[in-house]
């Protein structure tokens, strides 16, 4: 932001995730920015709170929140233009884990195929992250190719894939959720073993 010459307005976050720190209070710390987050997630910390239904709008852009449960029961979407921001709930080819923070399978079948399916084809889907270093896919591709929610999935075959996905507990859940209800903060009791996880948080900006 600094080389760009960049201000930063707002951080959106799309729910507390549970295997990482927000870097939301750090930005606001270091670049003056506000925090945005799901009013369902009861975020205290956050200078605004987005609702299902009500547009965030900032100058020329504007985010439409979708209310998306399922991988936490407070999880949100954003909606710009052709461009969907969805967070954990629909990955490429994949969906985030239910299985801890009020996750729901039922919820998140239904988050995916009665609201985010039903937007257009051509929408661009943009995850929250991606292991195999793909960035953007779409409603179609997902439609067709995701291999969990795609295609003509039922409930039942979608809650049997979830249910036998035999996931590690996350290592950090315990230390990242109470440290992300606070919109960023790292804890002091922080066993060595987990320190690579807020390592670059206590590093100097650089200038």
């Amino acid at each position: 932001l600094q080389k760009l010459g960049l201000t930063l307005a707002y951080t959106v976050d799309t729910h507390v995730h549970a295997d990482h720190i927000t870097a939301a209070l750090e930005l606001k710390k270091r670049a003056g920015s506000k925090i945005a987050a799901p009013a369902n997630e009861q975020v205290p910390c956050a200078d605004v709170n987005l609702e299902d239904g009500k547009p965030f709008q900032l100058d020329g852009i504007v985010l439409h929140p979708l209310h998306t449960p399922g991988h936490t029961s407070g999880h949100f979407a954003y909606l710009a233009d052709d461009r969907l921001f969805t967070g954990d709930a629909l990955l490429i080819e994949g969906c985030g884990r239910t299985d801890f923070q009020q996750g729901d399978p039922e919820a998140l079948y239904r988050s995916v195929r009665e609201k985010l399916f039903t937007l257009p084809d051509e929408t661009l889907v943009y995850p929250a992250h991606d292991y195999k270093d793909r960035h953007v896919s779409s409603i179609a591709q997902e439609k067709k190719r995701n291999p969990r929610v795609g295609q003509d999935k039922t409930l039942d075959e979608f809650k049997e894939i979830m249910a036998n996905l035999n996931l590690p507990y996350p290592k950090f859940i315990d230390y990242a959720v109470p440290g992300n209800k606070q919109c960023g903060v790292c804890p002091s009791d922080l066993p060595d073993k987990l320190a690579q996880y807020c390592r670059q948080m206590t590093e100097s900006p650089q200038g």
